[in-house]
């Protein structure tokens, strides 16, 4: 959907209110990034656990991953139920001696179906949006995060 912007002055979008637009953005971008993963029968915090099991095979048990994800999650996610519910699946397994967890060849599939869901609405976020500009958001909200008290690093 290509909404025509009206132009304002760099001192009226300097007093808007950061927390209204920041919320709108986030309602709307991980609305339709969660309408795509339950598509797939998946949550966000299905897609963290698939993406770091992915990323990082074999780094991971239940316990370390649950505390990395935890700031992420707005939604009070039992991920005990998550992880078993991915295990159930198929899609991911666990050493037995060591507890890590890896993903199985189903769950890469599932994983790879499901960000292919999710790269659409990233593209659609991004349209009419200059690499540059949305870099510099980025960085910006960043600051604001660190500015709050929370952590402005980027994610793992």
């Amino acid at each position: 959907m290509n909404a025509t912007l009206k132009d304002y002055s760099r001192q009226q979008l300097a007093a808007q209110p950061i927390g209204a637009w920041t919320g709108m953005a986030f309602r709307l971008v991980v609305g339709a990034l969660r309408e795509q993963l339950a598509v797939e029968g998946l949550t966000q915090p299905h897609w963290w656990i698939l993406n770091h099991a992915a990323g990082s095979p074999g780094r991971w048990n239940r316990e370390e991953l649950t505390e990395r994800l935890v700031p992420w999650d707005d939604a009070r996610t039992d991920f005990p139920r998550v992880f078993d519910d991915l295990v159930a699946r198929g899609w991911l397994t666990e050493d037995e001696s060591t507890g890590r967890i890896a993903l199985t060849t189903e769950g890469e599939e599932g994983r790879a179906r499901a960000r292919e869901r999710n790269l659409r609405v990233h593209q659609q976020v991004h349209e009419g949006i200059d690499t540059a500009d949305f870099a510099t958001t980025i960085d910006v909200l960043r600051r604001v995060v660190a500015n709050m008290g929370g952590d402005g690093n980027l994610p793992d």
